[in-house]
């Protein structure tokens, strides 16, 4: 009960994440998407969760690209899906875990990451986390998605919960500006 408290304070928490403005990758391999009425599946049942893999090669790791925001040119996943990082985690070590996991699901892989678009390959990495799955980094930073929000949306840059910090991150591996 206490657990369902607490995933459901932190939920009503981080509903009103940011400011509501949208963002729409765009980038000269990506097209603008127009959004979708019907609500979005949660980060951890998106293609990056190995239950929902498609059925490509099994070598097919995550892809990740960048895209134009309100906050400049950020990392997203293949989908559309805005990534961050938290600015409390000081190694390739994922730090965020149970309520904070809920809310900040990890961007997960099944194999090597893939660079779209503005990545560069050098910079994408993985790291175990501690229920054996693997965790997509970059940079040295393991990745991250805000669970409400939208493809195309960017509403958690610089966003302070579950003790620290989250921040949308650049193709050089940085925060984005403020």
């Amino acid at each position: 009960m206490r657990m369902v408290a607490t995933i459901t304070a932190c939920g009503l928490l981080l509903a009103g994440c940011g400011s509501g403005s949208e963002a729409g990758p765009s980038s000269s391999t990506t097209q603008p998407v127009s959004r979708p009425s019907s609500p979005q599946p949660a980060p951890s049942q998106r293609s990056t969760s190995p239950a929902n893999q498609s059925k490509s090669p099994a070598t097919a790791g995550t892809g990740i690209k960048t895209a134009t925001s309100d906050f400049g040119v950020i990392l997203f996943d293949s989908t559309g899906q805005a990534i961050y990082l938290f600015a409390d985690e000081k190694s390739s070590t994922p730090a965020c875990y149970g309520p904070c996991a809920v809310a900040w699901p990890p961007v997960l892989t099944t194999a090597p990451p893939k660079a779209l678009a503005g990545v560069k390959q050098s910079l994408l990495a993985t790291t175990k986390r501690t229920d054996g799955t693997t965790q997509v980094t970059y940079g040295g930073h393991p990745l991250y998605f805000y669970a409400h929000e939208g493809k195309n949306q960017v509403k958690c840059h610089n966003i302070q919960s579950f003790g620290g910090l989250w921040l949308a991150i650049t193709a050089a591996a940085a925060a984005a500006p403020a």
